[in-house]
């Protein structure tokens, strides 16, 4: 059995999934009980949150992306601020790698908080060395 991770970060794959009920939202449901109940916390930096919003946003509406930032928060999911040195430990990522800069963010966060990453982004399989990554798809 996985050790039980110190924390979690969702990225945006992981959590636009779960919002519009494709196939891995399920799977992103069970992490986030899963974590309420063993007491681990639930991380994504305000740059995937904008993500998010943007992504929502423009597929439907503001309203609904605010709606759905609401619904994030209900969830428990923190929001960490991108401060210089998680700016500066994203910006290591995107020099080394060919990755969005948000992806960027989620895997600083993780880096930093030593938490696992939640996604099914396959940007993320280039730096399954430097942090763990919980798949959400069979990769």
């Amino acid at each position: 059995m996985p050790k039980k991770p110190k924390a979690i970060v969702l990225d945006s794959w992981a959590v636009i999934a779960y919002l519009e009920d494709e196939p891995a939202a399920e799977r992103v449901a069970d992490i986030i009980s899963d974590a309420h109940e063993q007491g681990i916390p639930l991380f994504m930096t305000v740059v995937n949150a904008g993500e998010v919003w943007y992504i929502v946003a423009r597929e439907a509406s503001a309203s609904d992306a605010e709606a759905s930032i609401k619904q994030l928060r209900d969830l428990g999911i923190e929001f960490v601020g991108a401060d210089w040195d998680l700016a500066k430990d994203a910006g290591q990522f995107k020099s080394k790698n060919k990755m969005s800069f948000a992806d960027c963010f989620a895997a600083a966060l993780a880096k930093q908080r030593k938490a696992h990453l939640a996604t099914g982004d396959r940007e993320f399989k280039q730096i399954e060395q430097e942090i763990t990554i919980n798949w959400l798809t069979g990769t």
